[in-house]
């Protein structure tokens, strides 16, 4: 694929870093690289809505030389405040809103060298696998743009495919960040809960919103983790950063590697058969390499229900202490997760809790059998950006927008680290990323292992030009 846009922009972040610290770049020439880029490609991807390129050179001019970032440009989510600039959180009633304070995970990595270029778009607080809102409207797939981005790091994923920033910041509940990653053809990991900051303010103890790095190849995406990761008794459930980094971790050699394949992740939800395909034709590219596939099949019975219950009483816990304003301004489908959650009742959370509980005793055993678990991201490649969630996949019905998101819930729903890895293509030349399931807490040997097959199938890790056809 073409790309025109600053020969800085086609740097990886490691060697973006690189070139920082040997001063053979400045962080002023990154940021005007990459506000050149955003210029080339927002009418047609619409990712970095809020750019704030001199807030990043006053940052970058205060900056140590010594930090682990050095001074990239990244990107932010518009989820997560940024002191001084424009957070929205996609809601028409909060469109104007500039924040005092910054996120205490922005402000990690702005200590360690982040340098905010800007907020990328998802949709209205979060909720949807397709990125548009009433303030900013669609984000688009670079790969072809009458086509989805994914969500709801839609924005996070576009601008990375297309080269605006080096690295960006995402979330993920229901697979915020892997679905995204996965039809832009980048990397997104979705680690354990508290080893990359906290989740929302407000409910900070639910252990299934999770924040997370991704970036155009795996490595990159371990150095971003180690700008996230460490202890903050802030966030309370913080976990410390390993005694050895993340990206130390991940360019080890993995060794042979044991890989279950699960087409379907125990008949959690359909698939369309073009999806097993792509996924079964780039796993088999790895035969007679060091890492051997193995067709097999998790219990996951009972993980949707299970997870609908514990998605519904964390949104309506989260909007109990929401301005009734902005609430006003709500989408019909996240008013209707409000109310899935005030129809809950005792029985249904205690059953949620066991059944939780239950499935991650049985993936911990999966788990001791196989290095990882490999299945699709979702069951449906990107459709046209104006439909919000695909009606049917597979002949299979959907009730809403959830249900074209079950491969998200196991990993959600067992703390357990999951990585979307560009793997292949579909008929239509979109990308398809296979979701890697890692061991609990297991965020470096994942990262290991998926890099080890990025490398292997030699993946592509380029920005390249919009396929503009809307």
């Amino acid at each position: 694929m073409s790309y025109t846009g600053p020969e800085l922009c086609r740097l990886t972040a490691r060697a973006a870093v690189a070139a920082l610290r040997t001063r053979e770049v400045s962080a002023k020439e990154l940021i005007d690289a990459a506000m050149t880029r955003i210029g080339q490609t927002s009418d047609a991807v619409n990712a970095t809505v809020t750019p704030c390129p001199e807030r990043a050179r006053q940052k970058a001019a205060a900056l140590p030389a010594d930090t682990l970032l050095a001074g990239l440009p990244l990107g932010i989510k518009d989820l997560n405040p940024v002191a001084g600039v424009r957070t929205t959180w996609g809601n028409a009633a909060l469109a104007d809103f500039v924040p005092e304070s910054s996120d205490p995970l922005v402000e990690r990595i702005e200590t360690r060298g982040g340098v905010v270029i800007g907020k990328t778009n998802t949709p209205e607080m979060g909720a949807g696998a397709n990125t548009f809102n009433a303030v900013f409207g669609m984000t688009r797939n670079p790969w072809d743009t009458r086509m989805n981005a994914g969500g709801s790091s839609g924005g996070a994923a576009a601008s990375l495919a297309v080269g605006e920033a080096w690295l960006s910041h995402g979330s993920d509940l229901g697979g915020s960040l892997r679905t995204p990653a996965s039809f832009c053809g980048i990397v997104g990991l979705r680690p354990s809960p508290g080893v990359a900051g906290g989740g929302p303010e407000r409910t900070s103890f639910d252990a299934m919103p999770v924040q997370g790095p991704m970036a155009r190849n795996v490595a990159d995406c371990a150095l971003f983790l180690d700008a996230m990761a460490g202890f903050d008794p802030v966030w309370p459930l913080s976990w410390p950063a390993p005694e050895m980094p993340y990206l130390d971790q991940c360019l080890a050699d993995p060794g042979r590697v044991r890989i279950a394949f699960s087409a379907d992740l125990g008949g959690i939800g359909p698939v369309e058969p073009a999806m097993v395909t792509a996924l079964r034709q780039g796993l088999a590219r790895l035969n007679g390499t060091p890492f051997d596939v193995v067709e097999a099949d998790p219990d996951t019975s009972g993980a949707a229900t299970c997870f609908r219950a514990h998605r519904a009483l964390g949104f309506l816990a989260h909007a109990r202490q929401t301005p009734e304003a902005v609430k006003a301004a709500y989408k019909p489908a996240l008013r209707q997760n409000i109310e899935d959650g005030r129809a809950l009742d005792v029985n249904a959370l205690a059953d949620a809790i066991v059944a939780r509980s239950q499935l991650y005793d049985r993936m911990h055993a999966f788990l001791d059998t196989f290095d990882v678990l490999a299945c699709p991201v979702s069951g449906i490649g990107p459709l046209p950006v104006e439909i919000e969630y695909p009606p049917v996949i597979n002949g299979v019905e959907s009730r809403d927008y959830l249900d074209w998101l079950c491969f998200a819930y196991v990993a959600s729903l067992c703390g357990l680290p999951a990585l979307s890895l560009p793997l292949g293509q579909t008929e239509d030349g979109l990308p398809v990323g296979v979701q890697l399931i890692g061991r609990p807490r297991g965020e470096g040997r994942l990262l290991q292992i998926a890099r080890g097959i990025e490398e292997v199938l030699n993946l592509p890790q380029t920005p390249f030009d919009p396929v503009r056809r809307h």
